[in-house]
C-alpha cells in the first residue's frame, strides 16, 4: 500500500505546480521560466527539510513517500526545466539559458542544504 501514500502526494504536487508556476509567470513575466524555478527550488527546500528530519528520526519511510516521492516528485519538474531553458536558447536567449541553468542548480542545491540544516538543527 506503499504506492498509495505516492499517489496521494502527487495528487497535492501536481495541480500545486501547475498553480505556482501559473501564479509565479503572470506575476513576473515570461523571459525566464520563473514558475517552474520557483517549484523547483521550493521542492528542493521541502526534500532538504523532509531528509533532515528523517536522518534525525524525526519523520518516518512513510512520511518520506507522501512527501519526498510523491509530493516532491509531482511539484519539481526537470523535464520542464530542460524544455525550457532548451527553448530560451532556441529563441536566441542563450545567456538567460545559461542563468536559467545556474541558478536553478545553485538555489536548488542551497535550498536543500538549507532545509536539512533546519531540520536538523530543529530535530537535534
Amino acid at each position: 500500500m506503499n504506492w498509495l501514500l505516492v499517489v496521494a502526494g502527487a495528487m497535492a504536487g501536481a495541480p500545486l505546480r501547475y498553480l505556482t508556476d501559473r501564479a509565479v509567470q503572470s506575476r513576473l513575466g515570461p523571459a525566464l521560466p520563473w514558475g517552474t524555478f520557483a517549484v523547483n527550488v521550493a521542492g528542493s527546500l521541502v526534500l532538504g527539510l523532509l531528509t533532515g528530519a528523517a536522518a534525525a528520526g524525526a519523520a518516518g519511510p512513510r512520511l518520506q513517500l507522501l512527501l519526498g516521492t510523491g509530493l516532491c516528485g509531482a511539484l519539481t519538474t526537470y523535464s520542464t526545466f530542460s524544455y525550457e531553458t532548451l527553448r530560451l536558447a532556441e529563441k536566441g536567449a542563450v545567456r538567460y539559458a545559461a542563468v536559467n541553468v545556474a541558478a536553478s542548480v545553485a538555489a536548488g542545491l542551497g535550498a536543500a542544504f538549507a532545509g536539512a540544516e533546519l531540520a536538523r538543527a530543529v530535530w537535534a
